[in-house]
């Protein structure tokens, strides 16, 4: 057995006792999605006071109410249609929260540049989900392009852990607009597909019969 696949069987096994002792303790899956927006705005304040460090460790603690909520439904039989759009309404204010508090670091330190560059990575970050949301309710699926939630808040740890929030803040900024743009282009050709299949389908009509044959069949 390899290391990281060691490690990545550690890691399952740790999960889902976790999930076991959530779903014991009969915790509704929707109130772990909630705490996990709760310790992501406690590491937005300490993004706030520049405590990066500190911050990249709150968001790693978020990231397992994240994963294991789902699960959680699914163990205890409680997963539903509400659940699933609020997990998904609560990630996207999870990942406002946290660029929200870079934006009041850099406005505190006067780095006018990085407060236009993370209001950047705040709209390409939105546009990624509402991009694939929009996209799904006219095609069975946009699920495409590389910059998706889980690159995104890795980036963001990686870069609060290592003290590099200005090189992860352009690589978002732009990696998470191409995607926005990726999609926008995936769905023009799928939609296409769907304009063009009805015209494609339709069976060659009859021409019309002149008016003089129609009178001629009505008496």
């Amino acid at each position: 057995m390899t290391y990281t696949g060691a490690i990545g069987r550690g890691c399952k096994w740790i999960l889902d006792r976790l999930v076991r002792a959530l779903a014991l303790a009969r915790i509704h899956p929707n109130v772990l999605t909630f705490v996990g927006l709760l310790i992501n705005i406690i590491a937005a304040v300490l993004f706030g006071h520049g405590a990066f460090l500190a911050a990249g460790l709150v968001i790693i603690a978020a990231g397992i109410f994240d994963m294991v909520d789902g699960r959680v439904a699914r163990v205890t039989n409680t997963a539903s249609h509400f659940g699933a759009f609020f997990d998904s309404v609560v990630d996207r204010y999870s990942d406002l929260a946290l660029y929200f508090g870079l934006l009041v670091y850099y406005a505190r330190i006067n780095r006018f540049f990085y407060v236009v560059l993370t209001a950047i990575v705040m709209t390409g970050s939105v546009m990624v989900s509402y991009a694939r949301a929009r996209a799904e309710s006219v095609i069975p699926t946009c699920k495409v392009g590389f910059m998706e939630r889980p690159e995104r808040i890795v980036l963001v740890i990686l870069g609060a852990l290592f003290n590099r929030m200005a090189p992860v803040l352009w690589v978002i900024a732009v990696l998470s607009n191409v995607t926005v743009v990726h999609r926008i282009l995936y769905t023009f050709r799928e939609t296409r597909k769907l304009d063009l299949a009805p015209e494609m389908a339709a069976p060659a009509r009859a021409p019309s019969p002149p008016a003089e044959a129609l009178e001629r069949s009505a008496h």
